[in-house]
């Protein structure tokens, strides 16, 4: 209750006459030691059913014994008459209080509302508080100089604010509501959706041409690099829609420059005289009758603007489609946001894949590299020499003799070891496939290209890219390859943006690259760029001091996987695997052995347990594999002595005296040895 005066008369009863449009339509009656509030929440005692009146726009109380009226920093406003008013203001009877183009006429008597001096009341053309305000705004009004007919901003829907109990009545009794808020809903669950910037643009605006009385419209995209000046022709236009037979216009500058300075959205009615608002066409004539322009956000930053417009008369768009554009808005600067991030996982993806495998093996490479014989240190310390620089390697051997594991020892002893290491078998894809494994491909850019991919040049940049079988590349691909190798940029199948990489190449082959550009296979300018460095991995049967080293790593390894306590090898066991000339090499081993653990039922690996293939090398001939191998069954010694006398003789067409010198032995003792092994009867006819 306030406080009264003792030297002046307490306030009497008194009326607020209320006036919509041209009638007077309600009555309320004031009570002294009451405070009345006016606006347009459902929670004020007088409740003003306008876009332009404020929930809480303003109040009516005693002070000092008499009614005073209080504005209660609205938005747009209120007024005595014509004059705005500011904080507290007394009333005297007659004096007419404007409230958007509602009428509230203070008496304190009902004769003064309904009789003969009712006429005495103001009876003005009603006119929007808006105006009064901005043509008395104070010098600091960040709006002063704007038309007259910007009724709205807007910074967040009330489609997304949280409801209050109080708010709750007032959004309900909005019949439009329903339908909105059932629209944005479905709206927002189809962008999650889509994928594509132009898709994204084309649903939100089909969705805002329904959920709003715009007949026309645009989804606009702002450059990252937007000019000083600002030009709405520089804006992209990612989707637009006119009504029928009339073409899409575009934004004013003025309203578009406001809307990205401001950050909020604007709407504008009644613009039909007004050149900065208003929708022109190429004659110079204005189309719209209301206007709304809306900021689109991706992470604070305004990236584009939702321009929509109604050329309708009897179609002018309200704050109800201001609040549901800015609902779509920024739906569509989460989907957008989504998109970006979505793009960069995609493109990522690779990249992270080669990190997890990278730090995987980043610990135990050195070890990988199993074995102490000659030329097992001569290849450590080529791998020692080249790794610091940047220079092409070429790791040549057979299949299965551990080139991949030589290029990753590259790698992580170069100052690149914190990069990528990206590793692609040429053997394994088709022309086409191997183009776009390795440089990437656009959304489109052939039949199943449904989204944009990186290639393995992009994954791998500042890292290495290990290309295994290089033999196998086409001529077209060795083309494109060689331009990337001395530095050029490159393109994505079906893109036109030129990248640029820092990647380190080795590659890898098992077949004689030198033949194979005699025989014109290879680019002879494609070899001469990958062979600056060249490490050649000898076979295994060439170093058979690291069989056993060997087989016993990977014994211990496929142990602890199978939770198998094996001792070791038997002797017999032992002796197979260091005579078996191993066709695929180390490869082969580690599956032998594998093999040999999951099957063992004991605890020693015997002859039985190792099954070893009836292939010849790569590098022997059919003569020599029948004449010293027999994988299957376990050779003693003299036995070896037998066939290696025996293949000699053969080879020498049975000359004893070139035999016993190839041999280093003398010619009687190769007598001896043919009569005690009765190599005489497999002598062949004359």
């Amino acid at each position: 209750m306030v406080t009264v005066a003792k030297d002046l008369k307490p306030a009497g009863l008194a009326y607020l006459v209320i006036r919509e449009g041209t009638k007077w339509s309600d009555v309320f009656r004031l009570i002294p030691g009451r405070t009345v509030t006016i606006g347009r929440s459902p929670t004020c005692q007088i409740v003003i059913r306008e876009d332009q009146a404020s929930r809480q726009h303003a109040e009516i109380f005693v002070n000092n014994g008499r009614w005073m009226l209080r504005d209660l920093s609205s938005r747009n406003g209120t007024a005595i008459g014509e004059k705005r008013v500011y904080g507290d203001n007394p009333l005297k009877p007659g004096d007419v209080i404007w409230i958007a183009r509602t009428q509230l006429a203070f008496v304190t008597d009902l004769s003064d509302a309904y009789g003969s001096s009712a006429g005495n009341l103001q009876q003005a053309d009603a006119k929007t508080i808006a105006g009064l305000e901005l043509d008395e705004a104070p010098t600091e009004c960040p709006y002063s100089g704007e038309p007259t007919t910007i009724t709205h901003r807007r910074e967040r829907p009330k489609f997304h604010a949280p409801v209050t109990l109080d708010e709750d009545a007032e959004l309900m009794a909005i019949p439009k509501l329903g339908k909105a808020a059932a629209k944005l809903c479905r709206l927002a669950f189809e962008l999650a959706n889509e994928k594509d910037l132009n898709g994204i643009s084309k649903l939100a605006l089909g969705g805002l041409m329904e959920g709003t009385q715009a007949d026309a419209g645009a989804i606009l995209a702002i450059p990252r690099k937007m000019p000083k000046l600002f030009d709405p022709e520089k804006l992209e236009v990612l989707a637009w829609q006119a009504a029928p037979k009339n073409a899409y216009m575009r934004v004013s500058k003025f309203l578009a420059e406001t809307v990205v300075t401001e950050g909020e959205a604007v709407l504008a009615r009644d613009i039909a005289d007004d050149s900065a608002l208003g929708i022109r066409d190429s004659k110079g004539e204005i189309q719209a009758t209301s206007v709304i322009c809306a900021p689109i956000l991706v992470g604070g930053r305004i990236v584009g603007l939702v321009h929509l417009y109604s050329t309708n008369p009897s179609k002018v768009l309200d704050a109800d489609d201001l609040d549901f554009t800015l609902a779509v808005a920024e739906n569509v600067g989460l989907a957008m946001r989504n998109r970006n991030r979505e793009q960069r996982l995609v493109e990522d993806l690779s990249k992270v894949r080669n990190e997890i495998h990278q730090l995987r093996h980043q610990l135990g490479v050195e070890s990988e590299l199993v074995g102490g014989s000659a030329s097992m240190l001569e290849i450590h310390q080529q791998i020692a020499r080249a790794a610091p620089s940047n220079a092409t390697v070429l790791v040549c051997g057979e299949s299965g003799v551990g080139k991949e594991l030589v290029a990753r020892a590259v790698h992580f002893s170069s100052e690149r070891k914190k990069g990528p290491f990206v590793c692609l078998n040429c053997a394994a894809l088709s022309e086409s496939l191997l183009e776009s494994e390795l440089f990437g491909h656009e959304r489109g850019a052939f039949t199943g290209a449904t989204e944009r991919k990186i290639g393995k040049f992009e994954a791998a940049d500042k890292g290495t890219l290990m290309l295994d079988e290089i033999g196998e590349m086409s001529p077209s691909i060795q083309a494109k390859f060689l331009r990337v190798l001395e530095g050029h940029p490159f393109e994505r199948v079906g893109g036109s943006k030129a990248i640029k990489v820092d990647v380190r190449v080795i590659a890898a082959t098992n077949r004689n690259l030198e033949q194979h550009v005699r025989d014109g296979g290879f680019r002879k300018d494609l070899f001469f760029r990958l062979n600056v460095v060249k490490i050649d991995v000898p076979p295994l049967r060439r170093r058979h001091e690291d069989i056993l080293p060997l087989a016993e790593h990977f014994l211990q390894k496929f142990s602890v996987e199978t939770g198998k306590k094996i001792r070791g090898f038997s002797e017999r066991a032992v002796r197979l695997l260091e005579t078996y000339r191993w066709p695929g090499n180390v490869r082969e081993l580690k599956n032998v052995i594998e093999r040999a653990v999951v099957l063992l039922q004991g605890d020693t690996i015997d002859v039985d347990d190792l099954t070893l293939s009836s292939l010849m090398t790569a590098s022997e001939s059919r003569m020599e594999f029948l004449a010293m191998n027999e994988p299957f069954e376990p050779i003693p010694l003299d036995e070896m002595e037998r066939k290696h006398i025996l293949s000699t003789l053969i080879a020498l067409a049975w000359n004893k005296s070139k035999t016993a010198a190839v041999l280093g032995i003398e010619r009687s003792t190769l007598d001896r040895k043919i009569k005690r092994y009765d190599l005489e009867r497999l002598k062949p006819a004359d």
